[in-house]
């Protein structure tokens, strides 16, 4: 019974062998916890001073922007740079963007325009920090043990993305939105300071400064690999076509079930935890393009039976069900992401998964927001879940090599462990020859 127990339940090895990963993962938590209360407070905040579904879902378009450029540049100042000094800037900076926000809300008249800047800034930062966090995970994690890394990261996502919109809701509903404002500053105080503790991360010695050259040449490797363009592909299709948060709100009050708002917000998280909970399978899995495929696709199918239902506890189960695909997905693209490129392209092709895997989402809210006004709340719902049922099983048949990957005998893949294994055993023996 125990020998099955472990072949169910999470890897741990990941947080055993590194102490950084410990760091991070914990620092994560906080960050994510905190990090929603903003999220959910702050759509909310938009609904209530405008009443509109496209001004909320402009809010992706505001995000956007900041997020290309400053996501491209990002991947190229991690590759360059001190990643845990860009990761320690950018979280000062998102606790500042904060406190802009609770100030705001703390107003006799709260305004609008603070709240797209903040949102706008936000963007920027994470454009900055994402590369430079998901970098340093294939530094600090061996590479076997990636997706046991990518099952436990996911899993404290969840933790906060669970806590953190049902206690948003709450909080914003008896206490107003500068309490679940000043929750977020506090989180991320506290984020700060865990991040002084990571041990740096200096480029290597022979990293060429950030540029517009070294951007594209990260681009162009994206291009030339089938497997990672179709990672990015079907993440791009799966959230623009079936991002359905920014219209929450108005499906809570479509369904005349306004405290459900919060558990809306929280039910994809409840279906990817309990997948990350039984998550030991995955590590023993080595075709985690099927994992991408097949998460985005039942991704996609859920979200469209959650437009159909009109009981809100069987919408609840359906956006479950749908955080469970993405989940599944998400251990696929990471797994893929991890296993085959160089580490002297990581962070700029980090930059790039940011864009793949956060573009898709805004302009997704712009969709949900658009879609929710012309044809109602639930139309927007099961018509983008179908699309993008559609866009992935299109995508699939265009990218063959992205189902077919298997890290047992892909080149990049058996490079990567190559290349890292080298380093490993030349790093043993430096540490053997100074005992020596």
């Amino acid at each position: 019974m125990a020998s099955r127990l472990r072949s169910v339940l999470p890897d741990l090895s990941p947080w055993r062998s590194s102490r950084d990963f410990r760091l991070l993962w914990i620092q994560g938590l906080v960050t994510f916890f905190s990090s929603f209360m903003a999220m959910v407070a702050l759509p909310l905040q938009i609904k209530e001073l405008t009443g509109s579904p496209l001004a909320v879902g402009v809010m992706g378009a505001v995000e956007l922007v900041p997020l290309v450029v400053f996501g491209l540049y990002g991947g190229a100042l991690a590759d360059a740079g001190d990643r845990r000094r860009v990761l320690l800037l950018t979280e000062a900076g998102t606790a500042v963007m904060a406190a802009t926000l609770l100030v705001n809300a703390l107003l006799p008249e709260p305004a609008l325009w603070p709240l797209y800047l903040v949102a706008a800034g936000v963007s920027a930062l994470a454009g900055l920090q994402r590369p430079a966090l998901d970098s340093l995970m294939a530094r600090i994690v061996p590479h076997d043990q990636q997706t046991a890394a990518a099952a436990l990261n996911a899993l404290r996502w969840q933790i906060g993305a669970i806590a953190g919109p049902a206690l948003a809701g709450l909080v914003v509903a008896y206490a107003g939105h500068a309490a679940a404002y000043a929750t977020t500053v506090c989180g991320l105080v506290v984020s700060v300071l865990l991040c002084t503790r990571l041990a740096p991360a200096p480029p290597a010695h022979d990293a060429a400064k950030p540029s517009l050259r070294g951007v594209a040449e990260g681009a162009r490797y994206a291009w030339s690999r089938p497997v990672l363009l179709g990672t990015y592909a079907v993440d791009l299709a799966a959230m623009f076509f079936a991002f359905p948060n920014t219209i929450f709100p108005f499906l809570a009050a479509d369904l005349d079930a306004e405290w459900s708002l919060g558990l809306m917000y929280a039910a994809g998280s409840v279906g990817s935890v309990v997948l990350s909970l039984t998550s030991g399978w995955t590590s023993r899995v080595r075709r985690h393009g099927l994992f991408v495929v097949f998460g985005a696709a039942g991704w996609g199918l859920a979200v469209a039976a959650a437009g159909w239902f009109t009981d809100v506890w069987l919408v609840l189960l359906c956006l479950a069900f749908a955080g469970a695909g993405d989940m599944l997905s998400g251990l696929g693209r990471s797994t893929i992401w991890n296993q085959t490129v160089p580490e002297e392209l990581r962070g700029r092709l980090a930059g790039i998964e940011v864009l793949s895997y956060s573009v898709g989402p805004q302009l997704g809210q712009v969709r949900a927001g658009a879609a929710a006004g012309w044809t109602g709340t639930r139309a927007a719902f099961w018509s983008g879940g179908l699309a993008c049922v559609a866009s992935v099983g299109l995508l699939a048949a265009v990218l063959p090599k992205l189902v077919t990957y298997d890290a047992r005998t892909d080149e990049d893949a058996l490079r990567r462990r190559a290349r890292k294994e080298a380093a490993a055993g030349s790093d043993a023996g430096v540490g053997a020859g100074a005992t020596s």
